[in-house]
């Protein structure tokens, strides 16, 4: 089912975009080249008429369909022009609106997608090689209006507007391998999303201003992604980047009779994703975020929250190897802050500074795969067994900013798999971290002065303090040395294991 949907959505995609999925240098290899392409999807491609008028190739009643693993679909193009222009490019025009269908079962029910396309005024130019053929893109407008149906009943009507489309599309067949190489740029996104009904349900709109998107990597065929472990092996690959500039939204929501209301704005977004034999690579994030959030189980007039940024970033290898690769992680909550009104609920006589709070979690390290993350077989067989060992860790970037205290670290590790005795299953680490904490005395008089930790808990957390840390440069300062050495755990030079 997954590799059904996979396979409609891309195909989807370039009809969307007025983009065939191959091509060559004459009319007929282009029509020929979408046919070729679309069977690699798993889909048929096929006309009611194809006929050559002059130095233009005419199909008519062109028609979309497959049916793999209980996904279907079923679109269709009255007319697709192919002309030569007489200088090895070819000129497409085709009937300004489509539709395609799409079929899917989803846990025992059937879920219906109609979706009617119009792109008025598309140019798309094919050019290049038989092997390595280029297209370059451009559409005043793409206009979609999608429904979603389950089982009959209408979930959600979807109403999308893309102006000032402009792009490349290569695709290069010189092997067994198709090779795909894409970039897209779309000045304005507006979408309207309406779910449900008068009394429970949603309204979605919003808008999304100069879109990038860019892509590429190495399609092996619908057949292939039957084992994604050894397609991984045998080249398969696929790099998405996706950039976005100011952005506003609204979101209104009913809940049984109850509504309740989402307004958000963002400065600039973006989202990446590659896959490969090498690693799987994936990330998000915005900047300039704010929010407001009203509602009548809200007991305030109104929640504001907002961030300079938010992201999250990680890699992490997918084939086993005799030696260890690379990994990452990184997280960063930057400059948080909500209203006063959430701030009064624990904090009313303002005990607290209510400064921005910041989290900055930026980690990399070596780990071995023993089995492949993508083989369900090889998975399944370790049961509550470690698909790999852990070789190395790096913090180099450990930042907590909250209410007036500061955490500061940074520090790595390496890790002895021989050995998962010493530290109760864990591989013995060698290394060390230092962390400064500034303000934390503070923190923790506020809060006990608050009634939030009671007296003789806190007296416990300073005992504990005291052990692993050490006064520092400034007043209210603490630092900590730990380190890993000799089979033991020190805190600044004392040993504790």
């Amino acid at each position: 089912m997954k590799r059904a949907t996979c396979a409609t959505s891309s195909f989807f995609l370039s009809v969307l975009l007025g983009l065939p999925v191959a091509a060559q240098v004459t009319p007929e290899e282009v029509w020929q080249g979408w046919q070729k392409m679309g069977a690699t999807y798993g889909q048929a491609i096929v006309a009611d008429q194809v006929v050559r008028s002059g130095d233009t190739l005419v199909v008519s009643g062109m028609k979309i369909s497959m049916d793999q693993d209980g996904a279907k679909i079923d679109g269709g193009i009255d007319e697709v022009r192919f002309k030569d222009l007489g200088n090895g490019t070819v000129e497409v025009t085709m009937t300004d609106t489509y539709t395609i269908d799409m079929t899917m079962p989803e846990s025992g029910k059937t879920q219906d997608i109609n979706l009617k396309l119009t792109q008025p005024g598309v140019s798309l130019i094919a050019g290049g090689s038989a092997t390595r053929t280029e297209y370059t893109y451009s559409a005043p407008s793409v206009l979609m209006d999608m429904q979603i149906s389950e089982d009959g009943a209408v979930l959600a009507n979807v109403a999308s507007a893309l102006t000032g489309l402009a792009g490349t599309y290569t695709l290069d067949t010189k092997t067994a391998q198709s090779m795909l190489d894409s970039a897209l740029s779309i000045d304005t996104l507006d979408f309207t999303i309406v779910a449900g009904d008068a009394a429970d349900g949603a309204n979605i709109t919003g808008t999304l201003g100069a879109l990038k998107m860019g892509s590429n990597g190495t399609f092996l065929g619908v057949a292939a992604m039957e084992n994604m472990s050894q397609a991984l092996r045998d080249g398969f690959a696929a790099d998405v980047d996706l950039s976005y500039g100011q952005g506003n939204f609204t979101i209104d929501v009913r809940d049984s009779g109850k509504e309740s209301k989402i307004v958000a704005s963002n400065a600039t977004g973006h989202f990446r994703a590659n896959m490969g034999a090498e690693a799987l690579r994936y990330g998000a994030g915005g900047t300039g975020v704010e929010m407001v959030v009203t509602g009548a189980d809200i007991p305030f007039p109104e929640v504001r929250l907002s961030y300079g940024e938010a992201s999250f970033d990680f890699l992490m290898p997918l084939v086993a190897s005799d030696q260890p690769t690379d990994f990452t992680f990184l997280t960063r909550i930057v400059d948080l802050a909500v209203s006063d009104d959430i701030w009064t609920m624990f904090d009313p006589t303002v005990a607290l500074p209510r400064d921005p709070a910041t989290l900055v979690i930026d980690t990399k390290g070596k780990v071995r795969l023993t089995a492949d993350l993508m083989d369900e077989a090889a998975m399944a067989s370790l049961d509550d067994g470690a698909p790999g060992e852990i070789h190395a860790l790096d913090v180099t970037d450990l930042t907590l900013k909250f209410a007036g205290a500061e955490l500061k670290g940074t520090g790595g590790v390496t890790f002895d798999n021989s050995d998962t005795i010493t530290f109760d299953g864990v591989p013995a680490p060698t290394g060390r971290f230092d962390l400064e904490i500034k303000g934390g005395n503070g923190l923790l008089d506020k809060l006990v002065a608050m009634g939030v930790i009671p007296a003789d808990q806190a007296m416990g957390a300073r005992m504990m303090i005291a052990m692993f840390a050490k006064p520092g440069s400034g007043p209210d300062v603490l630092n900590s040395s730990l380190e890993f050495r000799d089979k033991g755990f020190f805190a600044n030079g004392q040993r504790l294991k």
